[in-house]
Formats: C-alpha cells, sequence, structure tokens
C-alpha cells in the first residue's frame, strides 16, 4: 500500500503547486505591463534590444550590477537617481513585487 499513497501524495503536491505557478505568471505578466508603461520609454524592458535612452540601463542586466530584490522599496517609496531626465515613480507594494518579478524573469536561468 506505500506505492498507492506515494502516488496521491505526489499528486497532491503536484496539483497544489499548480495555483502558485500560475500566480507567479500572472505578477510576471502584470510587471511586465507596468514596466512597459512606465519605463519602456527610456528603458529596454526587454529581453532584447538597446534602451531608447542611451545612459538608461537595460533591464535585462539590472542583475548585473545588484539584486533586483532589493529594488522594491526603492520602488514604493520612489526611485532618486541623479540625473534630471529620470522621472520619480511611485508604485505599491504589490505593483513593485511584480515588478521585481519580472525583472527576475529577465535574469538567466541557472
Amino acid at each position: 500500500m506505500i506505492l498507492p499513497k506515494a502516488i496521491m501524495i505526489t499528486t497532491f503536491v503536484l496539483l497544489g503547486t499548480g495555483p502558485l505557478v500560475a500566480q507567479d505568471i500572472d505578477r510576471v505578466a502584470e510587471g511586465q505591463a507596468l514596466v512597459s508603461m512606465y519605463c519602456a520609454d527610456c528603458h529596454a524592458t526587454q529581453s532584447t534590444g538597446n534602451s531608447p535612452l542611451a545612459i538608461a540601463p537595460r533591464f535585462r542586466e539590472l542583475h548585473l550590477r545588484y539584486d533586483v530584490s532589493f529594488l522594491s522599496e526603492a520602488l514604493v517609496e520612489g526611485i532618486v537617481t541623479a540625473h534630471p531626465e529620470m522621472p520619480q515613480f511611485e508604485f505599491d507594494p504589490e505593483q513593485a513585487s511584480a515588478i521585481i518579478a519580472y525583472l527576475k524573469s529577465l535574469e538567466p536561468q541557472q
């Protein structure tokens, strides 16, 4: 009777992770929509292409500078930069979380 129990547990685990995966995909899609709306005029927000504004970093390369997870607080409190071309944006915590999920999705998979 161990085999049916193992199958039942495996099925439960696999079914239990389904909504979590869908939720993660939704957060990535929400983050992509937000950066497309607010950031794409200056930044390369996709996995390819150059930034329309040459000095604006490509989002797919942000992980090379720092852990993008640490941007959440700055996204909520308002990103401030040293150059005047960058407008100040403030996002709510859920939006910031979605943006982080999207930025992390641009990182190479290991």
